[in-house]
């Protein structure tokens, strides 16, 4: 029986594996792999007390940090993956994952989310060539350029007033009409380098040659028809294409244990990280937190564990 289990390896599951181990508690950490979406990027500028890493490189260091404290009280079990979790009544839980079964008193979610990607020609070859989704950590390397935002929802729209900050002009392109707040809208919109299209289906992504062996392969252009009032295709030029066209929270195994909101993330008391169900904590952006960054899902699993211990406490 382990005092805690932690499920996930990004910034939340490791930072929670760190202070598990420092506050000595009894924990499984349980992670198919460590970095969380972070491993997708080049260049993380925006990770508190690092100038820049690759994501690569600090998937490695929160693995080597958790290992690091980790001596007789965490226990790291790496490519595994929770498919179920069963809640026994006045005897904590039982997780089920690929390669066995453990007993817990307690849990952390951490399992955060994928971003839905663009499956358009030329969206695959050109992913962290110009294709990004995160305006916080990659924004500024697109300085005085012409980039396209692709989503008319709040995140979209949100990105991009991010982006004018920065860049010669920002595009957004929607599929419908927008799903903003309309006074956002208006805001965003009233940026004389703002342009926004409505009615916008993607057809391809355009760039360099694309050679493997090639490092300067870029994004140029992309390739959209507009369907209203007739049909007709466009190309405009695009430095970078920032995708804001929603998430899937990585939650399945917990669907029908603990309340989510509409888009299947659990819902927390952000005072605590709590979930609906006693017992269950969840951090970072497998939760129905507002804002996903690497240091609010560290922050906030830092949160829960100190919740966690006091309530380990008052349990022994």
């Amino acid at each position: 029986m382990y005092d805690l289990i932690i499920i996930g390896g990004g910034p939340a599951g490791a930072a929670a594996g760190v202070y598990a181990a420092r506050k000595q508690i009894k924990t499984a950490l349980i992670a198919n792999y460590f970095g969380g979406q972070s491993i997708e990027s080049n260049e993380i500028q925006n990770w508190v007390g690092t100038i820049a890493i690759s994501g690569m490189d600090l998937a490695k260091n929160f693995k080597e940090h958790v290992k690091f404290y980790a001596g007789d009280f965490v226990e790291i079990k790496e490519r595994e993956e929770v498919s179920n979790i069963e809640h026994i009544r006045n005897d904590g839980f039982l997780v089920k994952t690929n390669k066995g079964e453990y007993k817990t008193k307690t849990i952390l979610v951490a399992t955060g989310s994928m971003r839905k990607k663009l499956d358009i020609p030329g969206a695959k070859e050109y992913e962290n060539k110009g294709i990004t989704y995160c305006a916080s950590c990659d924004g500024p390397f697109f300085k005085d350029k012409d980039v396209v935002v692709v989503g008319g929802g709040n995140a979209g729209f949100e990105t991009a007033l991010q982006l004018l900050a920065y860049c010669k002009s920002v595009t957004l392109l929607s599929r419908a009409e927008f799903k903003a707040d309309p006074v956002t809208v208006e805001k965003v919109l009233s940026n004389p380098k703002m342009k926004a299209i409505t009615n916008a289906s993607l057809i391809k992504i355009k760039g360099d040659p694309f050679d493997k062996l090639k490092t300067g392969t870029f994004v140029k252009s992309l390739v959209y028809e507009k369907t209203k009032p007739f049909v007709n295709s466009f190309e405009i030029k695009a430095d970078g294409i920032f995708v804001e066209i929603g998430h899937t929270p990585a939650t399945s195994f917990v669907e029908g244990l603990v309340e989510m909101d509409e888009f299947k993330r659990i819902k927390i008391n952000h005072k605590n990280q709590k979930s609906s169900l006693e017992g269950i904590w969840a951090a970072g952006d497998c939760t129905d937190v507002l804002y996903h960054q690497n240091n609010i899902a560290a922050g906030d699993a830092v949160k829960a564990l100190e919740d966690i211990y006091l309530e380990l406490q008052r349990i022994e």
